[in-house]
This record gives C-alpha cells, sequence and structure tokens, in this order.
C-alpha cells in the first residue's frame, strides 16, 4: 500500500465528527493521512485538479471529476430533510426569483447544482465563502443567498427568512433522499488501499457513534459555530446512517443527481460511478 496518502476534508461538525477516530488512532487507517482541511469549493477545486487522493466534495461537482475519481460507501452526507435553504431579508414572491441576486458557496456546490436544477433562478450568482453568505444578504448585497451547514440553524439570528428548501423541493421532485457530499478516491490509487480507506472511514464513524464525547473539542476547534445545541443538530442532521453506508437507496440518490448534473452540462456517465 502506499505510505502516505493526502485527505481532504472540511471544518464542519459533520466532517470533523466523522473523522476524529481515524486521524487520532483511535481505529486502524491502512496508510499514513495527510489531512488537508478546507472549505468544500476549495475541495471541489482541488480534486479538479486531481491533487487530492481521497477527499470530500460536494456532489455537485461530481459531473466535473467523475472521470478521475471514484465515490466510496462510506462519509457522506446524504439524507432527507437537510438541503440548502434560499434565505432573503424578507419573503420575496416568487415572480423575482428569476432575476434575483443570489449568493451562492460556489458554482461546483450541490446548492449551485440545485439552483440550476430547479430552474426558476436566472439572475447573477455572486459565489462566496459559505459563512459570507447570510452577512452578505443581511447587507443588501445579494437579494437572496443559498446557506449550507450551521446556517440552516442560525439564519434567523441576523433577520433573514426561508424562501425555500432546496431539500424539500427535490425529495417531492424526485422521491429520493438528497445526496449532499461525498468521499472520493482517485482512480490512480491502488484499489486495496481506497477500499481500505472506505472500511477504515466506516469505522471511525462508527467509533463516533459509540463515543461521541471523544471528538468534541476537535469539532469545536474547527466549528465556524461553536454553540453546543447548533453543533449537535449539524451533526444530527448532516451524518445518517447513509454516511455509515450508501446502500442501494444512497446510491441511487446520488446517480439521480448525478445523472441529471451530466445531462444539464452534457456530460456522460461513467460506468462506474462508484468504487467496484
Amino acid at each position: 500500500m502506499n505510505a502516505q496518502l493526502s485527505l481532504g476534508l472540511s471544518p464542519c461538525p459533520n466532517d470533523t465528527f466523522i473523522f476524529h477516530a481515524l486521524l487520532h488512532g483511535l481505529v486502524p487507517s491502512p496508510v499514513h493521512i495527510e489531512p488537508h482541511f478546507a472549505d468544500v469549493e476549495e475541495l471541489n477545486t482541488l480534486t479538479r485538479q486531481k491533487q487530492l487522493e481521497v477527499s470530500k466534495i460536494s456532489l455537485g461537482a461530481v459531473a466535473h471529476i467523475m472521470d478521475a475519481y471514484a465515490l466510496l460507501n462510506s462519509g457522506a452526507a446524504l439524507g432527507w430533510g437537510c438541503g440548502p435553504l434560499v434565505v432573503a431579508r424578507e419573503r420575496l414572491p416568487q415572480k423575482t426569483w428569476r432575476t434575483a441576486r443570489v449568493a451562492t458557496p460556489g458554482p461546483l456546490t450541490t446548492a449551485n447544482l440545485l439552483l440550476d436544477l430547479h430552474g426558476g433562478f436566472q439572475g447573477p450568482r455572486l459565489p462566496m465563502l459559505f459563512n459570507e453568505i447570510m452577512p452578505s444578504v443581511a447587507r443588501g448585497e445579494a437579494d437572496m443567498g443559498v446557506i449550507i451547514h450551521e446556517g440552516r440553524f442560525t439564519y434567523q439570528r441576523v433577520g433573514l427568512k426561508k424562501i425555500l428548501d432546496m431539500g424539500e423541493w427535490w425529495e417531492e421532485t424526485f422521491r429520493v433522499p438528497l445526496p449532499l457530499g461525498a468521499i472520493v478516491a482517485r482512480r490512480d490509487l491502488p484499489l486495496r488501499t481506497a477500499r481500505a480507506m472506505q472500511t477504515a472511514i466506516a469505522a471511525s464513524l462508527a467509533h463516533a457513534r459509540v463515543h461521541p464525547d471523544d471528538p468534541r473539542n476537535f469539532i469545536r476547534a474547527h466549528a465556524q459555530e461553536l454553540e453546543e445545541s447548533v453543533t449537535q443538530a449539524h451533526i444530527a442532521t448532516f451524518v445518517t446512517d447513509f454516511s455509515l453506508d450508501l446502500g442501494a437507496q444512497g446510491r441511487a440518490a446520488i446517480e439521480t443527481l448525478v445523472g441529471k448534473a451530466a445531462a444539464l452540462q452534457g456530460r456522460r456517465m461513467p460506468r462506474e460511478l462508484f468504487l467496484q
């Protein structure tokens, strides 16, 4: 096996909860891991450049990287009731959505892809770091914003109102859970290394579920929002049984989203989207 492996992950509580045990030697690691913490849009860009061997990515980016990476069965953010929210300073009528300026967490994110798939948001997109979106909308620099991560639990504190729950729209339209993010392995990795990482990530999450206090300080050290109730709500929302094992339903949901994205971008689905 490779002696060392680069691992991209976000500083968000769902990732730090999942990966804590693996990064701290509480479960066996198949290789020495060099973690790279970054905003998910930076991870999307780095994987598009093939710079990371294993990484968390937005599923909105998969259509751009699927020839070079395979999706792992563990570590995903996927479920029901977990979608991005479109927020604004006031409840804008739907007729104004088409031309509104929308702040997004980046063009490769699943949030941005959902706006494309919805079709009702044709105005300018203003990409920025996810934690800058709510302040930007509150200041009037954008008419709306698509918020992810902790923002879905705190937007009301800055006087914003929900315009649309993109997760609810997705679930009602396609009748499958919403895939937000997943872990990918570069296809040039030895197959046994990629499979061993998949197993190790599942073991790390299983350890965290049995010992939920173990990762607490690690989560707080990286989180944007330090309030315990927000952190716990974040983990409960984005770490699901699909995070441990996608299963047939999770893989079908991802295939639905990636298929829609590929068609939108004029790309073909790979024959093998997932690690075999």
